[in-house]
């Protein structure tokens, strides 16, 4: 079963904290219903406009998807995590000529979101990038995520 023209069911669920663990994490119609709009609202786009600057066919690396409550409990994620209701997706690119911060700077200017969030990284390029998308309620905010006193805080990204 395909989310979107680019990701399968499969890619879009797989998770090797998952098997090691043995967590199930298949989510139900109304989590797949939201993951086949992020996929068709926000990353399908982002591909094709990616595709256009750099002139050729150019994949988005998805690092995490649809993660099971279980799942997110296990991988330290928030328990208000988007992630968990097929909202949301962590996504990075490796191109010399297409940086993480124009991925980022290309959801921001480009896309409708709910939350956008530079995560980690330097300041000059994101080690990757939280982007999550709702039916209804879009808030397009855009977040820094930093590590403080051993956790993570999130600041206005500017």
């Amino acid at each position: 079963m395909n989310i979107s023209a680019h990701i399968t069911l499969s890619e879009a669920i797989t998770s090797t904290t998952a098997i090691r663990k043995g967590i199930n994490n298949v989510p139900d119609a109304i989590q797949v219903e939201n993951m086949k709009q992020i996929a068709d609202k926000v990353f399908e786009p982002l591909r094709t406009y990616i595709g256009m600057k750099r002139g050729k066919n150019t994949p988005i690396k998805i690092t995490s998807f649809f993660r099971s409550v279980e799942l997110n409990k296990a991988v330290g994620g928030s328990g208000s995590s988007q992630h968990c209701k097929g909202e949301a997706m962590d996504i990075q690119t490796n191109y010399p000529d297409f940086t993480n911060r124009d991925l980022f700077l290309a959801i921001r200017d480009k896309s409708t979101f709910d939350q956008l969030i530079w995560e980690f990284g330097t300041d000059q390029n994101p080690a990757w990038i939280h982007v999550s998308y709702k039916k209804e309620g879009n808030r397009k905010q855009v977040l820094k995520a930093i590590s403080e006193n051993g956790g993570t805080k999130y600041i206005p990204f500017l």
